[in-house]
């Protein structure tokens, strides 16, 4: 999530909610050793330069493919879309297969790069692998990525997402450097989680996403499937994604601002207009990413 900015909007966007609609009608539209090398908590981490690939038999989404976020409520699936991400540990099995029963593919959310109080593995998290709070999300910290502790429980969590049926993950907080971690994690240590991810997701034949952290497109797209991106277009940061979608994947993108959530002076149409020339998938949707309300750009 866009930790620091992602509550800028919220008291607009919320403002809004009970205007904008919700559910189907808002839119008006239809372990360790898995190729990286893994060190302790103290120690210290170089980028990986081995490359994850994708079964050919793997689904990836296509550049084409709408989709739909919903990571809290019960989930609506009646949208008529190719994909839905939905959180890994509330949503039920039940969903999953009903989901993939209909012809979409899931994708599975987790935070790879923090721990939350509320999960069910939480106590699995060493005292020593816990950093920082994350500013405004109450009950969650900053994990120390370079730990094989951590990263054992991210690979447990990527084979929970194998056994609910996931068809890929969305690995969420993978840019902990950029902020306040309270760990001396670099770009470098980064990368090396990031490309961690990516093998170990592909080794269990999972298709995964880069979420966010633009600043390393360029070093691991060539090891992610696809990318899910909060607020590119808001911040003016979507140009990243130019090698990425010209190499044809998928971008899946998701805006927030008040703007574009009320449509003030034309702002949400400029907006789809843009994201439709760029072959992006942009949806506008409530912070709480909850159904409350939604706007496609398909």
């Amino acid at each position: 999530m866009r930790i620091a900015r992602f509550w800028i909007a919220m008291g607009a966007a919320v403002a809004v909610l009970s205007g904008c609609g919700g559910g189907s009608g808002g839119d008006g539209s239809d372990g360790s050793g898995d190729g990286t090398t893994s060190t302790t908590a103290t120690g210290s981490s170089s980028t990986t330069a081995t490359a994850s690939t994708t079964s050919a038999a793997q689904w990836v989404p296509a550049q084409s493919d709408t989709w739909q976020w919903q990571l809290s409520g019960t989930i609506d699936t009646a949208y008529a879309v190719q994909v839905y991400d939905i959180d890994l540990f509330d949503a039920p099995q039940s969903t999953i297969a009903s989901l993939q029963a209909q012809g979409r593919k899931v994708v599975c959310y987790f935070s790879a790069g923090s721990a939350e109080n509320w999960r069910p593995d939480y106590a699995k998290f060493l005292a020593s692998d816990l950093g920082n709070a994350l500013s405004g999300w109450t009950g969650e910290r900053w994990v120390d990525t370079r730990s094989t502790n951590v990263r054992n429980i991210m690979a447990a969590r990527l084979d929970l997402a194998v056994s609910k049926g996931c068809n890929g993950v969305e690995p969420d907080n993978v840019d902990g450097y950029t902020n306040n971690p309270g760990f001396p994690l670099t770009s470098s240590t980064q990368a090396d989680f990031n490309q961690f991810i990516a093998n170990a997701a592909h080794t269990r034949g999972l298709a995964v996403a880069l979420k966010n952290d633009i600043e390393q497109i360029d070093t691991l797209g060539a090891s992610f499937d696809f990318a899910i991106n909060e607020q590119c277009h808001e911040m003016g940061e979507c140009s990243a994604y130019n090698a990425f979608l010209a190499s044809g994947k998928a971008v899946f993108n998701a805006e927030y601002a008040s703007a574009y959530v009320q449509n003030t002076g034309g702002a949400r149409d400029s907006l789809c207009q843009t994201a439709r020339a760029a072959h992006m998938r942009t949806l506008v949707l409530p912070l709480a990413l909850d159904d409350s309300f939604r706007f496609s750009c398909d």
